[in-house]
């Protein structure tokens, strides 16, 4: 009887065997954040449609979410963590989050958002605070021979101006800001994972970061491995992986506006700075 059944399941016309599964992916790469006409952001805004698109395939087994990003804005962070617990909620779906290179800060808030977190030996993962970082220019202008000038309704408007003076009280302001910022990051990682991590909270929660490796014996991720072999492994060899693309095209006249003039000057000097910030924001984990 078991040959005459694989006898019959090689003549099945195509349209009457059982399809192979297909498993959605995101990739979500990048620093968190508004961006710029150079250097999209990853935020809400650039991803809702893309998640959306993958949660609403049926029949789906799971939704992969790829992340590589050192993290940004906390808001947006927190703000793509919900809606993918929302859309899995909503949706009955399994979502499987695989790290590359990085999942810190930001990055590692959105990981928490999968039902399991696999990441490659080497990935760097963590990361799990809050920084804000500047330059102070006084004594640059005043070499300069430039003299600021700041005009404000409201005594704490001009809080943090690199151009003046640092004052102690600007500092524990934003320092509370800090502390208010990292126990709702705390919060999220510990609703999500309290069960399986395994270090203490001055451990864990520090802003430390460490590889796939480490972050597995410490219960910040789940396994080590890679996309398509998971993939493979969880739901069988001929399982597919369709991405969704979350990638928008590079259009000059966008950038431009029709024309070269002064704005679009501005645009390139914001690209530029904005590539510059980037760049360190990969260089702390050492990218």
């Amino acid at each position: 009887m078991k040959a005459l059944r694989n006898r019959i399941r090689v003549y099945l016309p195509e349209k009457y065997r059982t399809p192979a599964p297909v498993v959605p992916v995101v990739r979500l790469s990048g620093i968190i954040g508004a961006g710029s006409n150079f250097r999209p952001g990853l935020n809400l805004a650039s991803v809702a449609g893309p998640l959306q698109k993958a949660f609403s395939h049926k029949d789906a087994p799971a939704v992969a979410i790829v992340i590589n990003s050192p993290g940004g804005s906390p808001v947006q962070s927190n703000l793509i963590f919900k809606r993918i617990r929302q859309l899995a909620e909503e949706k009955e779906k399994t979502v499987l989050v695989f790290v590359e290179d990085v999942a810190a800060s930001g990055g590692y808030f959105i990981a928490v958002a999968g039902d399991e977190i696999i990441a490659d030996p080497s990935s760097v993962v963590g990361s799990i605070g809050v920084i804000s970082s500047g330059f102070g220019l006084t004594q640059a202008i005043s070499k300069l021979g430039v003299e600021r000038r700041v005009y404000t309704s409201g005594k704490s408007k001009s809080t943090l101006d690199p151009f003046l003076p640092e004052k102690k009280q600007d500092v524990a302001h934003l320092k509370q800001l800090q502390e208010e910022i990292h126990e709702t990051f705390i919060d999220v990682v510990k609703s999500r994972r309290a069960d399986v991590l395994k270090e203490d909270d001055e451990t864990l929660f520090n802003g430390l970061f460490w590889t796939g490796k480490t972050a597995l014996s410490m219960g910040l991720i789940d396994g080590i491995g890679d996309l398509s072999s998971t993939v493979k492994e969880r739901f069988g060899e001929k399982t597919k992986l369709k991405v969704i693309d979350t990638k928008k095209g590079f259009s000059m006249r966008r950038l431009f506006g029709g024309a070269i003039d002064e704005t679009a000057i501005s645009r390139i000097g914001d690209g530029i700075i904005g590539s510059v910030e980037e760049r360190a924001h990969w260089a702390r984990f050492g990218l």
